[in-house]
């Protein structure tokens, strides 16, 4: 039973003696009170004033927050409250209290309660601007006490499953969620004001598609079919720019049934926008754009920490193409770039296990997965990829074997992933045909499905198109220095939690 704890059967008396004399411990009809930092910015000339007449006992404040320190001292109390702003210290006394209220609720309001307090501002003895009251009204009654003062809440588990107490306990953490909140803001103003129309497409798909990743699949009871929740809304958007929408976006929640780890969580949010009558080529410089106004309009400066690395934010930024990188920057000898049996062989010899029927392009990638991208640091954008690992990307017109994409990388992990659009219905059916070959061949629960329906709406014609998604859950982790995405998240996945031998008994 959750109310089975000692503490909590504490407060619940007391919660139940307060009904007992007539005080609702959940009152309704409560209004916000002045925010503390105005509080104390307006009452901050309090200071200049001489003693004995630091105070204003004509401007009368209402406050209200959380109960976070009481010190009772007899027939008086000093008590900090805490609300979205901030932080502000309370007076009460027995005399200036209705009579026998004091002495009533000195016991039975305490910290984690919510309450209201009204009276003027003054100025303590040690400087401290404080609200004198004259009125005290408990608004909730907390019956679950909040962890020790000194330690906080410090454990990462219980910090995430019980996100609430996290931001109780730690108000710092508020402020990384604040600054998530600007940064989707921002990024949708930026769109909108490049003339991008925001669109919204399905979260349930016939046929998983628009990503390399394994679905989650639920049923649709009334239709009587599997739904894959989506894994990218790509397919969606571009086929809204097959019927004439020129520039859209969506700001979307995407969701892959793989593995967990600082930088992966099963649902995530990017934002993917296209842009007919553009390339690849046109989409690094909005990118870096989108940059630029992110960080005029948060007011950050162009290099930020991010744990012992210093990223240099500043544009242009670096651009490399694939197998440069894989020489220059991983250190992979050229000859061994570009021969198949050469690159398994070089994998092998270092101790990376991969499958010997992949192709060359194929062998690329898990080389620069090994060697290159952990020292992309600086913003980097990685461009002509592999065309066999960039089923949905435009070839190259001078190289076949080239796809006309780039990845962004920062401090070694992709924020974004863009490229010119494959148009042409006959190629993407092909290529959607290689990609169920190779499904069957090695199991690859990650490789696309075959998509007609969107094969059928090539067909009758997309314009010239660029397209690209970018992690707006690892951009916060990047801007905030965070480097777990459960420290982005509000409410990350985790694992059920095992019953404790307590829990069992109590539910008996």
């Amino acid at each position: 039973m959750i109310f089975a704890n000692q503490y909590i059967q504490e407060r619940i008396k007391k919660r139940d003696i307060l009904k007992a004399e007539g005080i609702n411990p959940y009152p309704n009809q409560i209004s916000k009170g002045t925010p503390s930092a105005q509080f104390l910015e307006e009452c901050a000339y309090l200071h200049t004033l001489e003693i004995g007449e630091k105070s204003n006992k004509d401007k009368i404040y209402s406050l209200t927050g959380r109960i976070r320190f009481i010190r009772i001292m007899g027939k008086a109390a000093f008590a900090k409250i805490e609300d979205s702003a901030g932080t502000v210290q309370i007076y009460y006394n027995r005399d200036d209290l209705p009579e026998g209220y004091y002495n009533l609720i000195k016991k039975l309001i305490e910290v984690g309660d919510l309450i209201e307090a009204k009276g003027f501002a003054f100025v303590t003895q040690t400087g401290e601007i404080t609200l004198h009251c004259a009125s005290l009204t408990i608004v909730t009654k907390a019956i679950s006490p909040l962890p020790e003062k000194f330690h906080g809440l410090t454990d990462h588990e219980l910090r995430y499953r019980q996100r609430y107490l996290d931001m109780i306990m730690n108000p710092q953490i508020k402020e990384n969620f604040v600054m998530r909140s600007k940064i989707v803001s921002l990024i949708r103003r930026f769109f909108e004001e490049k003339s991008f129309l925001e669109v919204e497409t399905p979260m349930m798909h016939p046929i998983p598609g628009g990503a390399n990743a394994k679905p989650f699949v639920t049923h649709h009871n009334a239709l009587g079919i599997d739904r894959y929740l989506r894994i990218a809304p790509e397919l969606y958007l571009k086929r809204l720019i097959v019927g004439g929408m020129e520039a859209v976006f969506e700001i979307n929640r995407n969701f892959r049934n793989e593995g967990m780890d600082h930088t992966h969580n099963p649902e995530f949010t990017m934002i993917e926008f296209y842009w007919a009558y553009h390339t690849y080529r046109d989409l690094i410089k909005i990118t870096e754009e989108l940059f630029a106004y992110l960080f005029a309009h948060l007011d950050l400066p162009s290099k930020l920490p991010y744990g012992d690395l210093e990223i240099d934010f500043k544009t242009p930024f670096a651009v490399i193409s694939y197998t440069e990188a894989l020489t220059t920057v991983g250190g992979v000898p050229a000859e061994i770039v570009s021969d198949r049996e050469k690159a398994l062989a070089y994998l092998r010899h270092h101790h990376i296990k991969v499958d010997a029927n992949l192709s060359l392009g194929y062998l690329q990638a898990e080389l620069f997965d090994e060697f290159v991208e952990n020292r992309l640091v600086n913003p980097t954008f990685i461009i002509d990829f592999p065309i066999d690992i960039s089923p949905l990307a435009r070839r190259s017109d001078e190289q076949s074997e080239i796809a006309e994409r780039f990845e962004l990388f920062i401090a070694g992990k992709e924020i974004a992933n863009g490229f010119s659009e494959l148009n042409d219905p006959i190629d993407q059916y092909e290529r959607f045909k290689g990609q169920v070959q190779t499904k069957a061949a090695t199991g690859d629960d990650e490789a696309m499905h075959m998509d007609t329906d969107y094969v059928k709406a090539l067909s009758y014609g997309m314009a010239p198109t660029a397209g690209e998604g970018i992690g707006i859950d690892r951009l916060v982790m990047m801007l905030t220095n965070q480097h777990s995405i459960r420290d982005v998240l509000l409410f990350p996945a985790m694992k059920p939690e095992m019953p404790t031998a307590e829990s069992e008994e109590s539910e008996q």
